[in-house]
């Protein structure tokens, strides 16, 4: 796999502007240890968050998990997506939206590279990590993070309630438009 969990932790302790990250959630919630869907942000919420599936890199599509990305991504407050079907591919595209300052960056999965998709898991656990932290020390805190989160949930379950209808949609367009040809054609 692509992505190693514990070796990120570790790499997090042995910087010395990110170790704080790592001791600030351990003296909360204590050691991490196991995987990823053991940690506590996961347990509580990202599970929440259930995948579709969307187009990954050809040569990356056994490397990593596509759902837990899939997950990251839409469970994060610091970016945006989009899941949609595009013409000519067999499964959505996921669209990750990163805006930083005045700049915005918008990328499909199935367009990164190994490392960019690594940068992505790190990015993401971080904030978890923090966010998690924060809703433990500060109840005012805990309150908007649990707003944002729950905002998150809903935008996603209309998202898969209403993924379909839109490809349904699209399809009823196309069909129409080539009756409304045959018809043109026969005039």
């Amino acid at each position: 796999m692509l992505f190693d969990f514990q070796a990120f932790i570790e790499e997090l302790r042995e910087k010395p502007e990110k170790k704080q990250i790592v001791e600030k959630y351990e003296s909360l919630f204590g050691p991490i240890q196991w995987d990823i869907k053991d940690q506590i942000w996961y347990t509580e919420y990202l599970i929440k968050f259930e995948a579709l599936p969307y187009e990954t890199p050809e040569e990356l599509k056994n490397d990593f998990d596509r759902d837990l990305l899939e997950q990251l991504v839409i469970g994060s407050f610091s970016s945006d997506y989009e899941l949609k079907k595009e013409e000519k591919k067999d499964e959505k595209e996921l669209y990750i939206a990163v805006k930083s300052w005045e700049q915005s960056v918008v990328k499909t999965v199935s367009e990164l590279r190994s490392f960019q998709i690594l940068r992505l898991y790190e990015i993401y656990i971080e904030e978890q990590m923090n966010l998690h932290a924060l809703k433990a020390e500060d109840e005012n805190e805990k309150n908007t993070i649990d707003q944002e989160r729950e905002m998150r949930l809903k935008r996603w379950e209309a998202v898969r309630q209403t993924i379909d209808r839109d490809e349904l949609s699209q399809k009823a367009k196309s069909e129409q438009a080539g009756k409304m040809e045959d018809l043109m054609g026969k005039l």
